[in-house]
């Protein structure tokens, strides 16, 4: 028997893909929108911020564009499971406390932000930047009810 620790290294053609400059833009995109969706959740003390809004973009991106690279049938079957997947996640941050909702919202950036991720897995970057100004945007429009200071906004 020969000893496996003896074994040749891989040529670099069979670790390399052809992908990974593609792989580093999308993740450096990731990184970006992850940053700044989590800045605005963690400067109004919310639960979910930069890491968890950076993984779930780059995860989704990650299926995305491993769905679009394999192509054994149709890509949008990754991104539907992407789709349920992330609203499970979604659904275990939300929590009810004498009968009100709490981080709906909350929940619904982390869902969006997967979307993110899909769209720049798809290398849809102009449509991921605009989805990403509009998540940091959208939770600082003034409400029109008033709401009390622990309600997630």
């Amino acid at each position: 028997m020969t000893d496996p620790t003896l074994a040749p290294a891989l040529p670099p053609e069979s670790i390399l893909t052809g992908y990974e400059l593609a792989f580093l833009i999308k993740l450096g995109a990731c990184l970006i929108a992850g940053f700044l969706i989590g800045a605005e959740r963690e400067s109004r003390h919310k639960p979910a911020g930069i890491s968890t809004h950076t993984f779930v973009i780059a995860g989704a991106m990650l299926f995305s564009m491993l769905s679009t690279i394999l192509g054994r049938g149709d890509p949008g079957r990754i991104a539907a499971q992407i789709v349920t997947g992330v609203g499970f996640l979604g659904a275990g941050i939300i929590m009810k406390e004498g009968g009100r909702l709490q981080n709906v919202t909350t929940a619904s950036s982390i869902w969006f932000a997967a979307a993110i991720g899909m769209a720049i897995g798809f290398g849809w970057y102009v449509i991921a930047l605009i989805a990403t100004l509009f998540s940091v945007v959208v939770p600082r429009i003034p409400h029109i009810s008033k709401k009390t200071e622990d309600q997630d906004r």
